[in-house]
């Protein structure tokens, strides 16, 4: 079994996207956007995610059954999320 090699400027230049897209954290959170903080947050955090899953835990050269396993855990995590969402947001329909 081959693994992929990757050079050490990609690797490099993953650090500086991961660098600029903290910083860039950083200034969003100054300004105010009213509803939408949340979501750029929010899409920043997941960029920077995937940039970390895909480079530096080797995920964008594996095979089809690793994908599929990490898919997988991202949708059962969506899944938690969701339900801990409908549990939250229906507990004032009781009253």
């Amino acid at each position: 079994m081959s693994e992929h090699v990757t050079s050490r400027k990609v690797y490099f230049a993953i650090f500086a996207a991961l660098l600029a897209l903290t910083f860039l954290t950083v200034k969003v959170a100054e300004i105010d956007l009213g509803r939408f903080n949340t979501i750029v947050a929010l899409t920043i955090a997941c960029t920077k995610a995937l940039l970390v899953v895909l480079f530096f835990m080797h995920i964008r050269y594996s095979t089809r059954l690793t994908k599929l396993v990490v898919v997988g855990g991202f949708l059962w995590l969506a899944l938690l999320i969701a339900l801990t969402s409908v549990d939250v947001f229906t507990r004032a329909w009781i009253q």
